[in-house]
């Protein structure tokens, strides 16, 4: 079956598209930019039990569905949307509307209740929201964003949300590592990229300026935040790099790069668990070939629910030199 075509999308970026996603992907992905898909939303087990939510939202109509592998993520038709975000549970910080792929980066990185943890670009807090419920608001999650107005966003998320264990800094990531060498016992970055994988004809400002130079301008970011996070982690600790976005300048380059700046004081982990839309990161593009370890990662693959992703879960093994830049 032929895919349907996005027009407002470049030639350009659906050639690159077709090299990168299955043919059922890229029709599922394209039909999502073009048609709202159905709405995820995750249980906040900070102010409700498990089941609270869900049997409230039933007795209301709303068409619940279970997102199978993600503890406390439901998923609504695209119709109930609205009526979803105008909910008392939305309104009162019950639930988090959330994309399940979204929900993946907190689950690879298992935070546990004791941790002191690093979210090294918080905003808007989807991600931070999701580890002090999975670290039953104890322990301790430093919150990092440089956006003036994301950060404001990020502080009102965690607030709505009833998050009490997370301090927010308006900084830039850079710094972070060098700042503060082998502090922290797990770090997110979900590092700010060309969003490929959320692109809508709702929002064009993303899908319009996009460029093939872009995946590389944006690279050159994500290899220093990457550098500070792997500084700012303890020996041993867990870390998860996460995107938005298909490219492989921004997803398996990056790993690449990490892997090679800090040669057997990183490495990356086969994931705990995987998920039915995922694919092993890719061994090479445009003729590089990457380091073998990079294939653990996995490529979430657009399925009509869940958005496009990229995550890796690496582990430190030794201690590196702090001063990054």
């Amino acid at each position: 079956m032929e895919p349907i075509i996005a027009p407002a999308l470049s030639l350009l970026f659906l050639e690159r598209q077709q090299s990168l996603l299955p043919p059922p992907n890229l029709a599922a992905y394209q039909q999502a930019f073009t048609a709202p898909g159905p709405t995820a939303l995750r249980v906040n087990r900070l102010k409700a039990g498990a089941d609270e939510v869900p049997e409230n939202l039933r007795d209301q109509g709303f068409d619940l569905t279970v997102v199978p592998g993600i503890p406390d993520a439901y998923s609504v038709p695209a119709a109930q949307r609205r009526a979803l975000t105008e909910s008392d549970a939305c309104r009162a910080g019950r639930l988090y509307i959330q994309n399940p792929s979204s929900m993946i980066p907190p689950l690879l990185l298992e935070p546990q209740p004791e941790d002191w943890v690093l979210d090294l670009t918080a905003a808007p807090g989807s991600k931070t929201t999701q580890l002090a419920a999975m670290m039953r608001n104890e322990g301790r999650i430093s919150a990092v964003e440089r956006s003036r107005s994301r950060f404001f966003r990020l502080r009102a998320n965690l607030e709505q949300q009833g998050v009490t264990n997370t301090r927010t800094y308006l900084r830039d990531g850079n710094g972070v590592g060098r700042q503060l060498p082998e502090r922290f016992d797990r770090v997110l970055l979900d590092a700010p990229c060309s969003a490929e994988g959320r692109f809508s004809v709702a929002d064009p400002a993303p899908w319009q300026g996009w460029k093939p130079k872009r995946p590389r301008q944006l690279q050159r970011q994500q290899r220093r935040l990457l550098a500070s996070a792997v500084a700012a982690l303890k020996t041993g600790g867990v870390l998860v790099y996460s995107t938005c976005t298909f490219s492989p300048e921004e997803n398996e380059a990056v790993l690449d790069d990490a892997l090679k700046r800090f040669a057997g004081a990183l490495e990356v982990e086969v994931p705990p668990r995987s998920w039915a839309n995922a694919n092993p990161g890719l061994e090479s593009w445009e003729g590089t070939q990457f380091d073998p370890q990079v294939k653990r990662a996995l490529r979430l693959l657009p399925d009509g629910l869940m958005e496009g992703f990229f995550v890796a879960r690496l582990r430190k093994t030794a201690p590196v030199d702090s001063e990054t830049d």
